[in-house]
């Protein structure tokens, strides 16, 4: 409560006691009122005051019906306040209080204006935090409704700071991430299994066909047979391969990850097709080969060394070379060179894509689906390893993997 409202309250009180006929002595003893100096005026002078009432020139400070002055002193603020009153009689009340803290009062009197400003901008900054935190969170929703199989696209823009709303954010973008490259690796799948099970369909339909056509002699469906089980075959390695292709992701990789002996693996590989060499003559040196110990998916691994093994064996022409090595310097290097057929420079980009055969007039007798170097790629990337393929046509192909 300020001074002036203690000080009008106190006069009031004193009004009331006036007008109720106590008598002035009695009210300037009352003990609430022991530490104002108090002067009761009639007709303008005075009839009844306190001891300590000092004050000079009293006219100045009663012209109005109510009046308030401060005097400062320096270090303390002395108030005066007057009252004046009708009844019994006209008169006024004067009220002097001493000594009041300055500091205290403008203290106060600050708070007094600061607590409103303060509950304003408190307000404010209460509404920008709301806003901070609800509108990222309405543009996540409103995001996740636009999303479905056709618009796994859509991304939230980052905030300004740095906060749980950036993770959560961060998070929900590399989610949509995920499920973008989910949904392509599915597509992908069906149309490359519609598109590659076609051939071999129609070939199993025909031979069916022709073999229910009529009576036949037991060799001639034995021979009808053995060509839709081939193609049946041809079938199931194909689905294979392209499941083997979707199976892992740099999500769950890493889950399948052991410690393998990489030269091991590679020397039961090469056993593996060492007759495949034999049958072409074919001569496989090993140049450097190191005891390797190396984390990583051990199928994939095994498929890397036999796809590139395989492939270098089968564009290989008779009486020829192919050169392996594996070795540590500082990573770890697989290389295989061979004496094959080669590649031209327009072709060799596009030799990773899956069913991307380079041209089977040239070599007739090799079979496959154009899956063997992409499942290579798609194995390498997901090791976080480099594969780099150089060839020259009718000179040779050297393969190099870096992990």
């Amino acid at each position: 409560m300020s001074i002036q409202s203690k000080l009008y309250k106190e006069a009031l009180f004193i009004e009331e006691e006036i007008e109720s006929n106590r008598t002035t002595d009695k009210i300037l003893t009352t003990p609430s009122l022991s530490y104002l100096h108090i002067a009761i005026l009639k007709n303008g002078k005075i009839i009844n005051k306190t001891a300590q009432f000092r004050l000079q020139d009293i006219s100045k400070y009663t012209k109005e019906h109510t009046s308030f002055f401060t005097i400062d002193s320096g270090e303390y603020l002395s108030a005066i306040y007057s009252l004046k009153f009708k009844k019994p009689f006209d008169g006024t009340i004067v009220l002097v209080e001493d000594d009041i803290d300055d500091k205290v009062e403008n203290l106060v009197d600050t708070m007094l204006v600061l607590i409103p400003a303060l509950l304003i901008l408190m307000m404010f900054f209460a509404s920008k935090l709301i806003d901070k935190i609800l509108i990222p969170i309405k543009d996540i929703t409103k995001t996740a409704k636009k999303i479905d199989t056709n618009r796994l696209t859509s991304k939230i823009g980052q905030p300004k700071y740095n906060d749980e709303i950036k993770e959560l954010i961060d998070s929900f973008n590399t989610m949509t991430i995920r499920l973008q490259h989910g949904f392509e690796q599915i597509e992908r799948f069906n149309s490359d299994v519609s598109h590659e099970l076609k051939t071999p369909l129609t070939v199993i339909k025909g031979e069916a066909n022709l073999a229910l056509r009529k009576l036949r002699e037991p060799q001639e469906y034995q021979q009808s047979i053995k060509i839709i089980a081939g193609e049946a075959n041809c079938m199931q390695k194909m689905i294979d391969d392209l499941l083997l292709l979707v199976q892992y992701s740099k999500e769950n990789i890493e889950q399948s990850f052991s410690l393998i002996d990489m030269d091991t693996l590679l020397i039961t590989v090469l056993e593996k097709y060492d007759a495949m060499a034999k049958e072409k003559n074919i001569k496989v040196h090993i140049d450097k080969l190191e005891p390797i110990s190396y984390s990583a998916n051990s199928q994939l691994m095994t498929i890397i060394f036999s796809n590139i093994i395989d492939n270098a064996i089968k564009y290989t022409p008779q009486n020829r070379n192919i050169y392996i090595s594996l070795f540590k310097v500082d990573k770890i290097y697989f290389i295989v060179k061979d004496e094959g057929i080669g590649i031209s420079q327009e072709k060799l980009n596009k030799i990773t894509n899956r069913f991307y055969r380079v041209d089977e007039s040239r070599n007739r007798e090799v079979k496959g689906f154009g899956l063997g170097l992409s499942i290579v790629k798609n194995s390498v990337d997901l090791h976080n390893a480099k594969m780099d393929i150089a060839s020259q046509l009718n000179i040779g192909t050297i393969v190099k993997i870096v992990f």
